[in-house]
């Protein structure tokens, strides 16, 4: 009988149709089974390695060898028990045996044994032989859907949840593992000797064995099928369930601070004990469902079983069959029941593995929505001078973010960008970066439309500072030398240096040696900042983007930070988006954006004397300054004034 393995890793959803060119609709039913199967060929046959197709070749080949070892045991079993009954003094006809071994059973026992133990190793061999293709077809196809993840759009990643895509790539490893090894190894195997046993039963017995045999695998088979068709269903929805479990899961460990800010620990635990209910009550009709299957096989195999041993018996009694033959019986249909249990467990795990994997290539199957132009050539930065021409760009056709947008960042000056909220200052560092194409209008840089080059030399020649820096979940170290991977410590310490981030490192305990955590939690905000800005200033590119790198911390730190940015700025084209105006006063042109159109520009001096939307920005977050600085001395002195109070009443206690 099966038994209940651990729930295969649910199946998440497979990517929408964005309705870009490219974009692929999933096959469905027997068209997407035999799509994945045409996907994974010639990675299990891989072209560029023949050291493992003769791998392969050599594994089918001790697999036929193994089958043909473990069909002729029962004939050992058969010949032993014959000599044994004749050595007792019992007839055997000698028509139905080997008469040299009917004077040797204890030679028979050995041949018996001798066989077990060949089919043994032979199985064994094969299977460590195999892993090496199995193994590399899982390495290469789960490289290949890594590194197409990392080439596809910023939308696409946008739409989905991380966790999903991880999920998608670990399941799909998994089953690329299992359908090689169940379809190559365990299932062809099966159905051989399926062929084999029916074969025996054909030309050692008779055909009514042969019959009977071939009636039991068929009804065993559909109803293992029909009865797997239907686990699935409710697997299915124990897995959507535990994949939704687990995405709540990760979403809330993840917003780990925002939880303890709303004390919502309680909320959250409801979220996900409602998602871990309906895997449970999935859990438990997956239990049921697995001992009605277990049930109807084993009834379907023991009246077959039966039926032969009848037969069996009544042929031994007429004269016609030896006892060995009864007993050849028993253990050919014993064996067989050994693969015909597998085939349940086989059938569902290969389907399992089919969808998996079919996830995966859906993925494979999304296009890059900015992708490199046929002949794009890389980039050459001499000065650094951006201009965006007539540029026009939307997220989404109805909501037009960027209307006609013109301006130029002459070379080796800084130049920043202000607007209200939702005026398009983030959208044109993406452009810039192009993880959008615009819709209209161009943008270059020293003349070269950034659409003609290649994005790997594109981005090589920009360094961005985040408002919100996310670090690898490593050391200090392996972070700032993220920006120059061949970077020496010499000169990671260097960058870190200028930062103005080396004495706090060398403060710590276990120096550039520290983990930050998880998106570097453990880090400060101003401490994260000066690590992007080390890993901008090791990366040395031509032209920085600023990306309201200081609009999330307070005064002070904002103050080391700018003055940072000032250092890493000089002598190299910078664009700037600012959210905090006093830190771009000092920019040698000012880009004022309103509804994704440029509204005013000039100097911080000349803005101001407009009288225009930049200097109602400016007096609004003065006003907001100076309402902070007003609350926080009121604060002090109250806190003063409290403190005075309690040493007075102190003093006067001590008096009496």
């Amino acid at each position: 009988m099966q038994r209940h393995l651990p729930p295969a890793a649910p199946a998440a959803s497979p990517p929408a149709n964005d309705g870009r060119p490219g974009s692929g609709v999933p096959a469905k039913g027997a068209d997407a089974q035999m799509r994945v199967l045409r996907g994974l060929a010639p990675y299990i046959w891989p072209a560029d390695r023949p050291d493992l197709q003769v791998t392969v070749v050599a594994s089918l080949v001790l697999m036929l060898i193994a089958k043909v070892v473990t069909v002729a045991m029962p004939f050992t079993f058969k010949w032993a028990t014959d000599a044994l009954v004749a050595a007792a003094g019992g007839q055997v006809p000698a028509a139905q045996t080997s008469q040299w071994l009917i004077g040797a059973p204890l030679l028979a026992i050995v041949l018996y044994g001798i066989t077990r133990i060949a089919m043994t190793l032979l199985v064994q061999v094969r299977e460590g032989m195999f892993a090496k293709v199995a193994m590399h077809a899982v390495r290469k196809l789960a490289l290949n859907t890594f590194v197409h993840m990392h080439a596809l759009s910023l939308r696409f990643h946008l739409e989905r949840k991380t966790g999903g895509l991880t999920r998608i790539l670990e399941r799909g490893r998994t089953g690329i593992e299992n359908i090689s090894r169940m379809t190559l190894m365990t299932f062809l195997p099966t159905l051989v000797e399926f062929a084999l046993v029916i074969g025996v039963c054909t030309f050692a017995l008779d055909w009514r064995y042969a019959v009977t045999v071939l009636a039991m695998i068929v009804l065993y088979l559909w109803f293992t099928i029909k009865a797997t068709d239907w686990r699935i269903t409710i697997r299915r929805t124990m897995n959507e369930s535990d994949s939704d479990a687990n995405t709540k899961a990760i979403d809330s460990l993840l917003n780990y601070e925002t939880v303890k800010y709303f004390g919502a620990e309680k909320r959250e635990a409801q979220r996900y004990d409602r998602s871990m209910a309906v895997y449970e009550s999935s859990s438990v009709k997956s239990y049921t469902s697995l001992a009605i299957l277990n049930s109807g096989q084993a009834v379907v195999f023991t009246v077959a079983l039966t039926i032969c041993m009848v037969m069996a018996g009544q042929d031994v009694i007429a004269g016609t069959k030896t006892v060995g033959q009864f007993v050849m019986v028993n253990a050919l249909m014993l064996q067989l029941f050994i693969p015909l249990n597998f085939m349940g467990m086989m059938y569902r795990e290969i389907k399992q593995s089919l969808t998996d994997i079919e996830r995966m290539m859906d993925v494979l199957d999304v296009k890059p929505e900015v992708p490199d132009r046929p002949g794009a050539t890389p980039i050459d930065v001499r000065g650094g001078n951006i201009r965006f021409d007539n540029v026009r760009f939307c997220y989404e056709p109805s909501r037009v973010i960027l209307d006609g947008l013109t301006f130029e960042v002459p070379a080796g000056k800084m130049v920043a960008i202000v607007g209200p909220s939702g005026a398009g200052k983030s959208t044109i560092s993406r452009i810039l970066l192009r993880f959008y194409d615009v819709a209209g209008g161009s943008v270059t840089i020293d003349g070269q439309d950034i659409r003609n080059v290649t994005q790997e030399s594109l981005r090589a020649a920009m360094g961005v500072v985040p408002q919100d820096t996310v670090l690898f979940n490593d050391t200090i170290l392996y972070n700032i030398r993220y920006g120059r991977p061949d970077a020496t410590d010499a000169e990671v310490m260097e960058a870190a240096r200028l930062a103005q981030i080396d004495e706090f490192i060398k403060r710590l305990p276990e120096g550039y040696s520290t983990l930050v955590g998880e998106r570097g939690l453990k880090l400060s905000g101003g401490e994260k900042q000066r690590v992007a800005i080390a890993r901008t200033i090791l990366k040395s590119p031509p032209i920085l983007i600023l990306d309201e790198a200081t609009s999330a911390l307070d005064s002070h730190t904002e103050k080391e930070i700018q003055d940072a940015l000032d250092m890493v700025s000089k002598n190299r084209t910078t664009l700037v988006i600012a959210h905090r105006l006093s830190t771009i006063v000092g920019a040698d042109n000012i880009l004022v954006l309103d509804g994704g159109r440029l509204v005013e520009q000039g100097t911080h001096a000349e803005l101001m004397g407009k009288d225009g939307l930049y200097a109602s920005l400016w007096n609004r977050q003065r006003q907001a300054e100076k309402a902070r600085e007003e609350l926080a001395e009121a604060l002090a002195a109250e806190g003063r004034r409290i403190t005075d109070g309690r040493l007075t009443a102190a003093a006067t206690d001590a008096g009496r």
